[in-house]
């Protein structure tokens, strides 16, 4: 009925936070989508957002066991690599990919610990966009998590007629080596990582 892969993921260029250190934005604007899905956890993600009182300053979710992520992103990166590799012909296309890897694809355990209580370093760098009121340049700032360092999780994977198998499993985690996980992960090619599935 399922298959049980056992991932460790090494990163090979930094990881940067995606938490916004700033509790009433992270409500505002991540909390109201989870409360849509579920009114626990979207209140128990509060509790592991550090405050800090500079603006535009993001961070990872962190508790009495250290800094870490939640499972849900790497099921998000899944289901993105999954969409690129479909239109690379890389994977055969899966029709409602999105809504199957919701039903039959799983990260355990929640929360994804980094073995570290504190990050390796902060990330600035400039963003700039085109306004009404011409081009504005502005700094954001992000915790870093450095090369090296390891995540380990398992994806259960249940049996089904979807397509979605072991191998596409395989080979989206694969493409963690161009795309990575977490802030400025497609130009700025941070987040990149190797895998070994057991």
């Amino acid at each position: 009925m399922k298959q049980e892969m056992n991932v460790t993921i090494t990163f090979t260029t930094p990881i940067l936070g995606t938490v916004p250190k700033d509790k009433e934005i992270y409500a505002m604007y991540v909390l109201e989508k989870a409360r849509e899905i579920d009114e626990k956890i979207a209140e128990t993600e509060l509790e592991t957002v550090k405050e800090v009182e500079e603006k535009g300053w993001t961070g990872f979710h962190e508790d009495e066991h250290g800094l870490f992520i939640y499972s849900y992103m790497v099921k998000g990166f899944l289901k993105a690599a999954c969409e690129s590799l479909m239109a690379t012909g890389d994977v055969t296309k899966i029709t409602a990919y999105k809504k199957w890897f919701d039903k039959v694809v799983f990260v355990e355990p929640r929360n994804l610990y980094f073995g570290l209580f504190a990050p390796d370093g902060v990330e600035e760098r400039p963003l700039r966009a085109m306004t009404a009121q011409g081009p504005r340049v502005t700094v954001a700032r992000s915790d870093k998590i450095n090369e090296g360092r390891s995540l380990k999780f398992k994806i259960v994977l249940l049996k089904n007629d979807k397509k979605i198998t072991e191998e596409v499993l395989r080979a989206c985690l694969d493409y963690g080596a161009y795309v990575g996980i977490g802030q400025w992960r497609g130009s700025g090619g941070f987040g990149q990582f190797v895998n070994v599935v057991e």
